[in-house]
């Protein structure tokens, strides 16, 4: 049973178990044909569907995602918005000096959108990083989703320009969705994060001194046996295996990092 966190006006609230109804445009998106076999097998680590539906998306939400680097939210996100809302991928900047080029179009997510121009093509691409920062019309966008993203920005040291930015292309109370890989609390955290791990109270104060308030979170990405202690940080871990066949079966027992899953407003 997985545990959410709300914080409402009245104060804070618990619930044991799912508090969110998914949808059957959202299910149908999740288990869309044009998804490839390699990312519906994530699925049972990562929860597309409560994970969004946590987040509050709906069919004609104005969704930016950032970064969406293989595509695997792409394949959900594009179907599910496409009849009533409004998709932009925003994508790193090509031949920049800056960490962003590497998050660009890349020939194999370019091949992923023209598969299939009937469920992609509505899509709007833009270019984010830390001297791209327009993303998005200012106030336009209802959600901003990104997903293992945040320890990147910490590792380049742009993180509170990068959320600043995040925070003008926002609506007024509109969502900023944050998931990523949860660092061990007896730890101190490296600002860096170089291991990929970031301490979820770290990552609070963080996102919000950038001018968010944080409203709930949820456990549905969870993983107890992560020890956030790995040789090559989260990237030992599947799907990376950075230690290749080394302890291969070791770290496929482990699964996918503890992440958590953090759902702010635009104050």
């Amino acid at each position: 049973m997985k545990w959410i966190v709300l914080y409402g006006l009245a104060g804070l609230i618990v619930a044991s178990g799912p508090v969110w109804a998914v949808d059957p445009v959202l299910n149908n998106a999740v288990h869309a044909q044009t998804r490839t076999p390699d990312m519906i097998a994530r699925d049972a680590a990562r929860h597309p569907a409560a994970e969004l539906a946590f987040f509050g998306i709906t069919p004609r939400s104005n969704v930016v995602e950032i970064w969406p680097w293989t595509g695997y939210w792409t394949q959900i996100l594009a179907p599910y918005l496409h009849e009533q809302g409004t998709y932009t991928l925003a994508m790193g900047v090509p031949d920049s000096a800056d960490h962003a080029n590497g998050f660009a179009m890349t020939p194999s997510f370019r091949a992923l959108l023209d598969a299939h121009p009937e469920v992609y093509g509505k899509g709007t691409l833009t270019m984010f990083g830390p001297h791209h920062p327009d993303l998005a019309l200012p106030g336009s966008a209802d959600l901003v989703l990104t997903f293992r993203n945040l320890h990147n920005w910490m590792g380049s040291g742009d993180a509170p320009e990068m959320l600043a930015a995040i925070h003008r292309a926002l609506k007024p109370e509109g969502v900023l969705g944050v998931e990523d890989h949860r660092a061990n609390t007896k730890t101190a955290q490296d600002p860096k994060a170089h291991n990929g791990y970031v301490r979820q109270d770290y990552a609070v104060a963080l996102v919000e001194k950038a001018g968010f308030r944080l409203v709930g979170t949820s456990e549905v990405n969870s993983n107890p046996r992560d020890t956030a202690d790995h040789p090559y940080g989260v990237w030992t871990l599947p799907p990376s295996y950075a230690m290749g066949a080394v302890d291969h079966d070791k770290y496929t027992a482990i699964g996918e990092a503890d992440n958590f899953v953090l759902k702010f407003v635009r104050r």
